[in-house]
């Protein structure tokens, strides 16, 4: 069963600015390729932050002059900082929340819900910057063809992990729901199969009231032998 990773759905071009490019420079750049934030790199194309519309607009609220007062809450303390940078290595949200491009994309919407961001920049093992994911991009695994959703199932799941023969299960999957009838010889077979076919890239539901089993092995219960 295959899944997709970052490194399938990924932006490798990536637009980029250096630690000590200006204000104006970042925003012209923002307009100039239509996208939201980018990546703050240096000479090896290491990861140091990432400058968003968020970031710049501190500028806006709280003007170029404002100071950070000592008592201040942490989060205000940081936007007036950033209103008063200048370059984007002041300007930067930083450490960077990045992810690896063998991560799943499952692993990726988990890290951007838990950091609250919408894009991740995707770095080696060195840290080196390899290109971008965003939220827009973790829906692409739902645009598999339905036929494609069938063939894993059928292969990777059914006859590939549990070694059920397809002609016992009819699989038919529409719009990505997958609908599954037919015997299986035990219900935690069928159980394991019908989780594992929800981790399939691509399906978005699955029906198996019409999936039956011969045998019942998760009520039984082993007895004992009395000494």
């Amino acid at each position: 069963m295959s899944a997709l990773l970052v490194r399938d759905v990924m932006s490798t071009g990536v637009v980029t600015v250096a630690p000590d490019l200006g204000y104006k420079q970042i925003v012209d750049l923002l307009v100039e390729f239509g996208v939201s934030a980018v990546p703050v790199v240096d000479g090896d194309r290491r990861v140091l932050g990432v400058v968003s519309e968020a970031d710049l607009l501190h500028k806006v609220e709280w003007g170029a002059g404002a100071h950070a007062g000592l008592f201040e809450r942490r989060r205000q303390r940081l936007a007036k900082e950033k209103a008063s940078g200048e370059h984007a290595e002041a300007l930067m949200t930083a450490p960077a929340v990045t992810v690896t491009a063998t991560a799943t994309l499952t692993e990726a919407a988990r890290l951007m819900e838990l950091r609250d961001v919408k894009r991740l920049p995707v770095v080696d093992d060195a840290g080196n910057l390899v290109g971008i994911v965003s939220r827009r991009d973790l829906l692409r695994r739902y645009l598999r063809e339905d036929a494609a959703i069938r063939t894993d199932i059928i292969e990777s799941v059914l006859r590939g992990i549990m070694w059920i023969d397809p002609v016992e299960v009819d699989v038919a999957v529409a719009d990505g729901h997958v609908t599954l009838a037919g015997k299986i010889d035990r219900r935690s077979s069928a159980q394991i199969a019908v989780r594992l076919i929800h981790r399939v890239d691509g399906v978005v539901g699955v029906t198996d009231d019409a999936l039956e089993w011969g045998f019942d092995d998760t009520t039984a219960r082993l007895g004992h032998i009395d000494a």
